[in-house]
């Protein structure tokens, strides 16, 4: 039994990641001229990205990459956090989802 519950946690949670993903990826995509695939794939990769990985994955600038993440917070998709000299930016619905 216990096998069998973890097993539709485990579903659930994939079905909700994916909504959430389809969402982020039709409301970004509505709003904001900059929407492509690998924008994303890098937000839902992990439940946080940095302006490095948005600069490697989507092979833009470190202006353009800092640019499109803070839109995303703007927009509420992403929630900017500082530690040190390094900024964070968390995936609010990603992060809800694993945290529940």
């Amino acid at each position: 039994m216990i096998v069998r519950d973890t097993s539709e946690q485990t579903i659930k949670k994939v079905n909700e990641i994916k909504a959430a993903l389809y969402d982020y990826k039709h409301r970004i995509r509505e709003k904001n001229k900059f929407f492509s695939q690998d924008l994303i794939n890098n937000l839902f990769t992990h439940p946080y990205t940095k302006i490095e990985f948005v600069m490697r994955d989507l092979h833009v600038s470190r202006l353009i990459a800092t640019k499109y993440l803070d839109v995303l917070v703007e927009d509420e998709f992403l929630e900017k956090r500082k530690v040190g000299c390094i900024n964070y930016y968390i995936n609010i619905a990603l992060n809800q989802i694993l945290l529940s």
